[in-house]
């Protein structure tokens, strides 16, 4: 989730004196987003578009709701593409496969006879801690706000045009960094690279190999540096969880605009 929700909620969460059920698991949506402007919302209306509801009593003042959230959101969002993302491309290392509604990206790049698969998703953004850690509580700053990295888990696929295999890696990106889980390979390269339920199923029985943290240091080392050479640097583990906070954010202002249009229907 964005840094600014989770700052809302936080300030929120500490100024409730009765605590009331999230409309769903993991975002409280008409309790932490709106407490922080109770008394802008007292000085300010929204008009509906629409003045008939189904017959739900509670349908006006659940649109009333949604249409601050939405009004807030899009005021906080950027009307022109990040200039992080614009840096990114301007590289022109990687493509980015983005489909719109969908939670996972991926990121793709030709390497010599490699080709290389990079795949993530924001659905690790929703199952972090809702408060982000100060050095000191109760005390935040706009920096502080914007410097929060939240752990995605980032997914590599590597094949070749002149071999058989696929050789996968499984990592955790935090702190401009990649922490290597394990990697696997493949015989089979469609079996690697697949996105079915049947290839994972197939997944499932085969040995994973041994965790990355257990092999010799020296073999660590130079596995880090292969990665490296591919791209699998820094300036890719610090971007990945900027490009999943930013996708997050249009992603949930598009669902609130879904919701509302459905409740005023």
């Amino acid at each position: 989730m964005s840094a600014l929700r989770a700052l809302r909620q936080l300030t929120s969460s500490s100024c409730r004196v009765v605590a009331r059920p999230a409309l769903r698991s993991g975002r409280t949506l008409l309790t932490a987003h709106a407490a922080p402007r109770m008394a802008l919302s007292a000085s300010r209306t929204f008009s509906m578009s629409r003045t008939r509801f189904s017959a739900g009593a509670s349908d006006i003042v659940f649109s009333q709701k949604l249409t601050e959230e939405l009004h807030y959101e899009k005021e906080a969002a950027a009307t022109e593409e990040p200039e992080f993302l614009k840096a990114f491309k301007e590289q022109g290392v990687w493509t980015i496969e983005d489909v719109e509604a969908n939670d996972e990206v991926t990121f793709t790049r030709k390497f010599d006879n490699e080709n290389i698969r990079v795949m993530f998703s924001i659905a690790d953004l929703q199952n972090v801690e809702e408060e982000p850690e100060f050095a000191q509580e109760g005390e935040e700053s706009e920096g502080d706000e914007h410097s929060q990295s939240y752990p995605v888990r980032v997914s590599f696929s590597i094949t070749k045009d002149n071999a058989k295999g696929s050789l996968n890696v499984d990592t955790m990106c935090q702190e401009g960094a990649f922490l290597v889980d394990n990697i696997s390979f493949y015989p089979d390269a469609k079996l690697g690279t697949e996105l079915t339920a049947e290839a994972d199923w197939k997944r499932r029985g085969l040995y994973i190999g041994p965790q990355f943290d257990t092999l010799d240091i020296a073999v660590q080392e130079e596995f880090e540096k292969w990665l490296n050479e591919r791209g699998v640097n820094e300036g890719l583990a610090t971007f990945i969880p900027e490009y999943a906070e930013h996708k997050e954010q249009k992603e949930y202002t598009r669902w609130l605009e879904n919701v509302k249009n459905f409740v005023d229907a």
